[in-house]
């Protein structure tokens, strides 16, 4: 997966959210150096039959701005401040009574 501009990201991202329709509120948006392990271990999201997605940015700066994007001005759910310098990848997934925030 080739690394993105933060605005291919969070218009991936919306887009995403967008067509799956339940409202930003219903979705997690969060960074990570690993995303499949964030995702499907740690949030425990189903990889075949769940809403998720993710990008890689070029920095950790630019993954925690879209980050905060999503979380100021879209409403989804998720906090800021976590990750570390390769935290490079900006996860999102549709909340569900069997993921794990």
């Amino acid at each position: 997966m080739a690394k993105k501009l933060k605005s291919e990201i969070i218009q991936e991202i919306d887009d995403h959210i967008k067509k799956e329709g339940s409202g930003y509120p219903r979705w997690y948006v969060g960074i990570t150096a690993d995303p499949e392990q964030r995702l499907f271990s740690d949030h425990n999201v189903s990889k075949e039959n769940a809403w998720w997605i993710y990008r890689e940015a070029f920095t950790d700066n630019d993954a925690r701005e879209v980050e905060k994007f999503f979380l100021e001005q879209k409403g989804t759910q998720g906090g800021p401040g976590g990750g570390d310098t390769d935290s490079r990848f900006v996860y999102a997934y549709r909340i569900t009574s069997t993921t794990r925030e």
